[in-house]
Parts: C-alpha cells; structure tokens; sequence
C-alpha cells in the first residue's frame, strides 16, 4: 500500500512539473504583448552570426522594465533596452546567435521583467550548414 501511494505521490509531482513547463510557453507578462516567442532561421551559413529582434507593445497602464535577459548559453547574445518602455510603446530584445557549431540548434532567451514572478522565454532555432 505504501508503494502505492508513494507512486500516486511521484507521478502527481511529475504531472505538475510538466503542466508548469507547457505554461511557460505562453508569455507571463500579459501587459508584454509580444509578435513571437519563438524564431526559425532555418537554414544558416557556419561562421556568420544571425540576428533577430523580438518586438513587444506595452499593453499595459505601467512602464515595463526589463531587468535582465539571460541566454541558455553563451553562442547566444541578447540585448535588451534598459530605460522602461512606456505605456503604448514598443520595446525590442535582439538575440544574436554565434553560429560556429555546425548541426541542429534551440536556444533559450529568459527575459524578466520587473514586478513579475515568472519570465518570458524567447526560442531561437535552425540549422547551421
């Protein structure tokens, strides 16, 4: 019985874990609304970095404030404004990618923002040839 319910236990926890991972692709920040979240590249040339911006209106009563965007690693370079986007403003991350490892690539982009608990993540993807 205590197995039972030890099992029931662990898959509960695990159940809840992945029900959070979906959630987080969907943006935390309501008031942040974003013209994608995820970026294909496609097809790239080794050696040649790649760019692209990712653009969010302030659809809230609040200046937003970035307070850090962080990359899953360091190919991946983001920049970030760092005066708050006004209210009915328009704010962009640009993320750069190194491309000097050949083969299939996702990278992560963990924006937070301040106020906010949870952090928008930004994906980047594609193939270096």
């Amino acid at each position: 019985m205590k197995k039972l319910l030890s099992l029931a236990f662990l898959l509960m926890i695990g159940v809840t874990f992945c029900m959070a991972q979906d959630t987080t692709k969907q943006t935390a920040v309501k008031e942040a609304k974003f013209n994608e979240l995820k970026h294909h590249f496609g097809d790239i040339k080794q050696g040649k970095p790649v760019t692209t911006k990712f653009t969010f209106d302030n659809e809230g009563k609040k200046p937003l404030i970035i307070e850090t965007a962080v990359a899953s690693c360091g190919c991946t370079t983001p920049t970030y404004p760092k005066q708050p986007v006004l209210p009915g403003k328009t704010g962009e991350i640009s993320v750069t990618y190194n491309a000097e490892a050949s083969g299939a690539f996702t990278k992560m982009v963990t924006v937070k923002f301040a106020g906010y608990d949870r952090p928008v993540l930004l994906v980047i993807d594609g193939t270096v040839k």
